[in-house]
C-alpha cells in the first residue's frame, strides 16, 4: 500500500511534537501529504453544568479553553516553519470526543501518527493511541516524547506469534518495511504452528531482508521485547495490538499497555 497521505494527531504536547516530526519525515519519504488534527472536547464543566455556572465564571472557563487553542495553534505555526513541507501540511481543528474524533477520522487516511499517551496534556486534548488503534480500523505509529531520529533507520523489528492480529500489522507496515529493507521478525514464547520460515520467504520476495530470533515462553514477552530494542535500536517496531480484549489487557497488564508505556522507538499497532 502507498503511503501517501497521512493524519497526524496534534495537541500541542511534546509527545505531538514528535509525532508531527515523525510523520513530516516520513512525508519527504514518500512524497505524501500530512494533515495535522487538533481534536479537542468543549469544556465538560460547561457541557454538563452550564446553567448552574455564574456567567462571569462562565466567560473565564471558555477563554481559557480558547488560550489553551490559541497556544496549540501557534505552537503548530512554529513547528509547520521549521519542517518545509509548505502546503503538504496543513492544521484541522475539529470538535468532539477525542479518541472517537480521531478514530473516525484516521479511516480516511494511510494511516494516523501520534504521540504517546501523557497525563500531563489537558484533559481537554489528551487522546489514547491504543484505544484509537482499537477503534478505527487504522494502522496507528506511536511516537514516544522527545523521539527525534526521523523516520529512516534502515532497520525494523516485527513482532509475530502467527495470529490475525500479528498478520494485520504486517500488512499495514509493508511499505515501510520495504522501505527498510532489512526487519528482524522477533517472536517470544507459543506462537502459531505454521512455520516461520514462509514467514521469512514472504519479506524476501518483497525486496526486505529478514532475520528470525526468538526466545522461549519463560521470557516474559514486553521485557524482552523492550531489552532488545534498546540493544539493537531499530527505526520501528510493529506490532499486532490486544490479541486479548482490551479490558483483559488493561485490568491484568497487557503486553501492549507496557511497551506503549516504555518504548523509546516509535510502535505501529495495527488490530
Amino acid at each position: 500500500m502507498p503511503v501517501m497521505n497521512l493524519l497526524v494527531a496534534f495537541n500541542g504536547s511534546d509527545g505531538s511534537v514528535a509525532a508531527l516530526r515523525y510523520a513530516a519525515a516520513l512525508a519527504k519519504r514518500f512524497d505524501a501529504h500530512v494533515t495535522a488534527m487538533l481534536a479537542h472536547t468543549t469544556h465538560e464543566v460547561i457541557d454538563s453544568r452550564s446553567r448552574w455556572i455564574p456567567r462571569e465564571a462562565r466567560a473565564l472557563l471558555e477563554a481559557a479553553s480558547t488560550g489553551l487553542l490559541q497556544d496549540i495553534e501557534a505552537r503548530f505555526e512554529t513547528e509547520r516553519a521549521a519542517l518545509g513541507l509548505a502546503n503538504a501540511l496543513q492544521l484541522k481543528g475539529v470538535t468532539g470526543r477525542v479518541d472517537a474524533v480521531l478514530s473516525e477520522a484516521a479511516r480516511h487516511y494511510d494511516m494516523l501518527v501520534v504521540g504517546n499517551h501523557s497525563d500531563t496534556d489537558d484533559e481537554h486534548v489528551t487522546l489514547h493511541p491504543d484505544r484509537i488503534a482499537l477503534l478505527s480500523g487504522r494502522p496507528v505509529i506511536v511516537v514516544p516524547r522527545g523521539y527525534d531520529a526521523g523516520a529512516d533507520h534502515g532497520h525494523a523489528a516485527l513482532v509475530w506469534d502467527g495470529g490475525r492480529a500479528a498478520a494485520r500489522a504486517l500488512s499495514d507496515s509493508l511499505r515501510l518495511l520495504e522501505d527498510d529493507g532489512q526487519v528482524s521478525v522477533l517472536t517470544v514464547g507459543p506462537r502459531r504452528d505454521w512455520p516461520v520460515e514462509d514467514l521469512l520467504r514472504h519479506l524476501e520476495r518483497h525486496g526486505v531482508s529478514a532475520v528470525h530470533e526468538d526466545w522461549p515462553s519463560t521470557h516474559p514477552v514486553a521485557e524482552t521485547l523492550l531489552t532488545w530494542c534498546g540493544k539493537h535500536d531499530p527505526s520501528l517496531l510493529v506490532l499486532g495490538a490486544y490479541e486479548h480484549s482490551k479490558f483483559r489487557e488493561d485490568f491484568l497488564g497487557g503486553v501492549t499497555s507496557e511497551i506503549l508505556s516504555h518504548t523509546t522507538i516509535p510502535v505501529l499497532l495495527s488490530h
